[in-house]
């Protein structure tokens, strides 16, 4: 067959021999990942300096660059980034031909989280210096990620009581089995026989085991063991459970890119707003901060700190009342007004403030009518009490700031939702939707900073180019 392309022959000789900067170009990400790392002051930032004595170590700028590298082109595996060093010629090029094995490429991760979530927060600075984020805001979300611990590895006070009553189920079982056998002509064959005890005897252990694991949820503090990976928690995840980490993020408005991040053992996004908020003006640099969320960040104690500390929110309140499934008023039917600090009721009655509530809560106070209620038209559809009896918090100006602010800018969910869901969805897909490679806390924090600083870097080289970077990192 002729007219193909043809390669060069295996066995045939070159005069001179290739050099890895011919195989490179100019327009090569890796050049700009050789860039970065190059700049750090790696030893300012915590990571280890060689040891005085012994054979020499790894430079951390080759594992890092390593690292950074892998993540970028969705190579996590330390096997696999063993691999790459000895195959592909980018890699080559970006350490010198180095090809550190496996092990040291693993404990380099492990050994040096908190240094490498730092590089992840000096990139975000940079992204600052070349004007990619200009404070417009943020919008905070948290997802669940998976954890490297099987479901039955997971125990809960219901969990461990559902597994001891299926064991004593199965030891009944075959109890039964071997009584049946020794009434019944002919037995069961010996081996059989012996079978069912030895499944006896190791049921019995599991169940001692369990008795064991059931002490230690007890004392727990969230009722919660899990044996693979002690720091990740059950969550409920779409319907169902999962059992991993809550991660939280906050992404710049403009740009889509990952300002802070933060790994929770929390199932709920409870209680994160404020911590989130403010890591992120700290990235930003800016005074204030506008900060977009859903319903999940809600709760007065969180708002109100983030409005005396300069942060604009926008998060709707949560639909929570039972009333409008029963065809009652609820509380958004009833107005406001501050100027007299009455209430309104959808039949034109004034609801006034009375005493504070009995149950201690002394920032609560109770709005109602004390006679009005009683011949009500409408009183069918609002309450099943003598009276109805709207709760307002003290501090709840600040509510009502935030509803005006959102019927002020009816897209902002939307802005939220096509701004923070894309990188989760970006970084699941890289992980090809699976789990962490690391356990603990600290090991996950150090994984998610070199996936989060992969998708910034993978960003920034979309939005202004490999060499203005390379240009803003030599400046």
């Amino acid at each position: 067959m002729k007219r193909f392309i043809e390669g060069d022959d295996r066995e045939q000789g070159v005069l001179f021999p290739d050099h890895l900067e011919d195989f490179v170009g100019e327009d090569n990400p890796v050049r700009a990942v050789d860039a970065f790392v190059d700049v750090l002051d790696l030893a300012d930032i915590g990571f280890s300096d060689a040891a005085a004595t012994g054979r020499p170590g790894y430079h951390p700028a080759v594992l890092l660059k390593i690292y950074v590298y892998g993540y970028l082109n969705r190579i996590h595996s330390s096997r696999r980034l063993e691999l790459e060093t000895g195959r592909n010629v980018e890699m080559m090029w970006l350490t010198g031909r180095l090809a550190p094995d496996f092990k040291t490429i693993a404990d380099f991760r492990r050994d040096n989280s908190k240094a490498i979530r730092k590089v992840c927060s000096q990139f975000v600075m940079l992204c600052r210096q070349v004007g990619l984020l200009n404070g417009d805001g943020v919008a905070i979300d948290g997802s669940k990620f998976k954890a490297v611990n099987n479901r039955d590895k997971n125990f809960t006070p219901a969990k461990v009581k559902r597994r001891m009553a299926d064991i004593e189920a199965s030891i009944e079982r075959y109890l039964s089995k071997l009584d049946a056998a020794d009434r019944n002509e002919p037995a069961l064959p010996p081996a059989k026989v012996a079978r069912l005890q030895e499944r006896i005897i190791k049921l019995k252990e599991q169940m001692e085991e369990l008795k064991a694991i059931e002490i230690k949820v007890q004392s727990a503090p969230d009722a919660q063991v899990l044996l693979t990976d002690p720091d990740a928690r059950s969550m409920r995840h779409r319907g169902g459970g999962i059992v991993g980490y809550n991660v939280q993020t906050a992404v710049d408005i403009e740009h889509h890119l990952i300002v802070a991040h933060e790994v929770t053992s929390s199932g709920s996004d409870q209680g994160q707003l404020v911590k989130m908020a403010n890591q992120a003006r700290l990235a930003i640099g800016g005074e204030e901060i506008t900060v977009v969320a859903d319903r999940g960040y809600y709760g007065g104690e969180q708002l109100l700190e983030c409005a005396n500390n300069g942060i604009i929110t926008y998060v709707p309140k949560p639909l929570t009342s039972s009333g409008t499934k029963r065809g009652f008023f609820i509380k958004q039917d009833f107005i406001y007004d501050a100027k007299n600090d009455v209430y309104i009721c959808p039949a034109g009655q004034k609801l006034t403030k009375g005493a504070h509530r009995s149950d201690r809560q002394s920032d609560i106070n109770l709005y109602r009518h004390l006679s009005a209620c009683f011949d009500c038209h409408l009183k069918s559809r609002c309450t099943t009490e003598k009276l109805r009896r709207i709760r307002r918090w003290e501090q709840e100006d600040v509510l009502d700031d935030i509803e005006r602010r959102l019927e002020e800018k009816p897209d902002a969910m939307q802005i939220r939702r096509s701004t923070v869901e894309h990188p989760f969805g970006t970084l699941k897909a890289w992980m090809g939707y699976t789990h962490f490679l690391t356990q603990t806390r600290k090991k996950v924090a150090a994984e998610m900073s070199l996936h989060v600083l992969a998708y910034n870097f993978k960003r920034v080289l979309k939005i202004i180019g490999i060499a203005p970077l390379i240009a803003a990192l030599k400046a």
